[in-house]
């Protein structure tokens, strides 16, 4: 409905970004050079730059900066843009003055670069913001229902105006509604081009009938469970049956498999060996103020409800779960010193590389849960077994879009990003979701 229109909004920011940066260049050489700037300093500063370019689009990415849910003006985004672009600032120093390669060491040119593209860029970005949220939306919505979905949805989309939605009427009422017999006139009189409806509307023989009569105006007819995936990138609990498991889940991605285990495979022995130093200097700061054990070893379950054996470091006093298995909390007394911070900055979790190796779990899936909790969460969620239908990952979509889970209602919680990832798995969001998983490691560390 909306993934074209978002993927063109994406591209001009992209393209926008990039005009803005080569600009700050050109202005930055006229400014110390004058007007023979376009000769040899350009064809001396073009291509180091554009290397520097670069990684910055790619900061610019892990921090949201291409994120359509953040882009609203306010404090909240001029801090990030802030500290992006003093992160890349320093990314800038180091590539100039510590890769020989780039041939120059622009002291004065780099500050007058940071000043006019922080400048530029601000602007830029402000004035793109302004515009996604400015104006007419181009989907202008019919929401039928008032159960809890059809108000979480009308109240993401009023907050949210820059991503693109209006909801023009609604009709609370369902099918009682009284201007249910006006849809025609209330299309028109409107600009509606897309109505919204409960599932379970699309079997009702009245509403579909009086739906299918306006077809002909040009309407798109979407369930409320699609246009709450849209706005919130997870999937309703309460809008699923099994007949949409055999629509959305049951499509083969026999080149994504094969393709995604020898990728991790590889990155994961890579891993493990440039991150060894760290993993030593971890199990030593555990031994001298903890003791032994230094790893911790748990039963968790993984594809196909089997169990098998997760890697920590561990977090927690010796006797913390004397008591039976509990959910872990923020600030829980049980963590020792030292494990504070490594759950903090989620350096416990740095041994589950080794899991990967041996294939028990991917870079990327929904988090394994201990088997005390998930015949509990079973026997309270449900469909939540449908998470393990692939292999649990040691980040996921649930973890960079959910606080910490310590109950069954947050359970229930990540379970939607769960089944949004099942639905929409692929290289390129999995990618995105290790992008997001680095920024929030940084973000931790503060």
């Amino acid at each position: 409905m909306n993934d074209a229109l978002n993927k063109l909004k994406m591209t001009a920011l992209l393209a926008g970004d990039l005009a803005v940066l080569y600009g700050a260049l050109l202005a930055t050489l006229f400014l110390r050079y004058g007007a023979g700037f376009y000769g040899e300093p350009l064809a001396l500063h073009l291509e180091p730059f554009s290397a520097v370019f670069a990684v910055w689009i790619f900061v610019f990415y892990v921090a949201g900066l291409y994120d359509l849910k953040t882009l609203k003006n306010g404090l909240g985004f001029s801090k990030i843009f802030g500290i992006s672009v003093v992160v890349n600032g320093a990314i800038a120093i180091f590539f100039f003055y510590l890769v020989p390669s780039f041939g120059i060491a622009p002291k004065t040119n780099l500050l007058i670069f940071l000043i006019v593209f922080g400048v530029l860029g601000y602007y830029w970005r402000h004035l793109f913001n302004y515009l996604l949220s400015a104006g007419s939306p181009p989907n202008k919505i019919i929401l039928v229902g008032s159960d809890e979905i059809s108000k979480e949805i009308a109240a993401q989309i009023k907050q949210n105006p820059q991503l693109g939605y209006e909801i023009k009427f609604w009709m609370k009422e369902g099918l009682g509604d009284k201007e249910m017999g006006h849809l025609a006139q209330i299309i028109l009189a409107n600009d509606i081009n897309v109505i919204a409806i409960p599932s379970h509307l699309k079997k009702n023989f009245s509403a579909a009938r009086a739906i299918y009569r306006n077809l002909a105006l040009g309407i798109e007819v979407i369930d409320l469970a699609s246009l709450y995936e849209t706005v919130f990138q997870k999937v309703p609990a309460g809008e699923l049956e099994e007949v949409w498991f055999l629509d959305h889940l049951a499509k083969s991605r026999k080149v994504y498999g094969v393709v995604k285990r020898p990728i991790e495979f590889i990155l994961a022995v890579f891993a493990a060996i440039i991150l060894l130093p760290l993993m030593a200097a971890i199990a030593i700061a555990v031994f001298l103020f903890s003791g032994r054990p230094v790893v911790y070893k748990q039963t968790r379950v993984g594809k196909n409800e089997g169990n098998f054996t997760l890697y920590k470091f561990r977090t927690m006093k010796k006797d913390a779960e004397a008591g039976g298995a509990k959910w872990a909390e923020a600030g829980d007394r049980r963590t020792t010193g030292v494990g504070a911070f490594l759950r903090r900055a989620h350096l416990d979790e740095i041994l589950q590389i080794f899991n990967i190796i041996k294939g028990d779990i991917s870079f990327v899936g929904p988090r394994p849960e201990r088997p005390e909790f998930v015949e509990k969460l079973k026997a309270e969620i449900p469909y939540f077994e449908i998470r393990h239908i692939i292999k649990p990952g040691l980040t996921g979509w649930a973890q960079i879009n959910y606080r910490y889970g310590a109950s069954v209602e947050d359970a229930k919680q990540k379970l939607q990003y769960d089944i949004y990832y099942l639905k929409n798995r692929s290289l390129l969001l999995d990618a995105a979701i290790v992008l997001r998983t680095i920024k929030m490691f940084f973000i931790s560390l503060k």
